[in-house]
C-alpha cells in the first residue's frame, strides 16, 4: 500500500526510516500536545518497532504511515477502530521543519479521503488536546468540525487537559466527492 499526492509518498513505515522518525518525536515542542513524552535514544527503536507492527488497519490492528518529501520522512498518519461501528479515530504528527508548508494538510486531505474510499469508514474523529490550536486548524481545513470540548476530562503529563473531538463523514468532504 503506497499513495502519492502532488508532493508526498504515504507508505507503511520501513526499517530505514527510524532515525527521520525519531527527528520528529526526539522534539519538545511536537510531543507536548502527545500522549506521550519525546523520544530518547534509550526507547525509539521500542517505540518504533510499534509503527512497523501496525501494517493494516483492522478492528485488531492499527495502521501507521510513513509521509515522505522526496526520500525523507517528515510525518507520521495513524488509524485505529474506536469499537462505534465503522468508526475510526486519526492521529498525526510532522517535523517541526515542515510546518507551515502545507504538507500536513495535503497528506491528512488524502489520507482521509482513502479512508472513506477505500475503508468505506462511516465516521472519521480525530481527540485532541485542546490547547493544540495548530491541530485545530489542521482538522478544520481538511473538513472536519469540531463536535466536543469536554473541561479537564484527561490526565496527561502530569495535569488535566481540556479535550476536543472533531468529526467528518463522507458528506463532509469539501468538494463532496470521495
Amino acid at each position: 500500500m503506497e499513495f502519492t499526492t502532488e508532493r508526498l509518498t504515504i507508505r507503511p513505515f520501513k526499517s530505514n526510516d527510524l532515525q527521520d522518525v525519531f527527528h520528529i518525536y526526539n522534539n519538545d515542542e511536537t510531543c507536548k500536545y502527545l500522549l506521550h513524552d519525546k523520544w530518547i535514544r534509550e526507547i525509539m527503536q521500542e517505540s518504533f518497532d510499534k509503527k512497523l507492527k501496525n501494517r493494516s488497519l483492522t478492528k485488531e490492528t492499527g495502521l501507521s504511515l510513513a509521509v515522505l518529501s522526496h526520500t525523507n520522512v517528515i510525518g507520521d498518519l495513524s488509524v485505529w477502530y474506536t469499537g462505534m461501528k465503522d468508526t475510526v479515530e486519526i492521529g498525526y504528527s510532522f517535523s517541526a521543519e515542515t510546518s507551515g508548508k502545507g504538507y500536513a494538510t495535503e497528506a491528512v486531505s488524502y489520507f482521509v479521503r482513502k479512508l472513506f474510499e477505500e475503508f468505506e469508514v462511516h465516521r472519521i474523529q480525530a481527540t485532541l488536546d485542546a490547547r493544540n490550536v495548530a491541530s485545530q486548524k489542521l482538522c478544520e481545513r481538511v473538513g472536519m468540525r469540531k463536535e466536543a470540548h469536554f473541561i479537564q476530562d484527561y490526565w496527561s503529563k502530569g495535569e488535566w487537559t481540556d479535550s476536543i473531538v472533531y468529526g467528518m463523514l463522507v458528506s463532509d468532504l469539501k468538494d463532496g466527492e470521495v
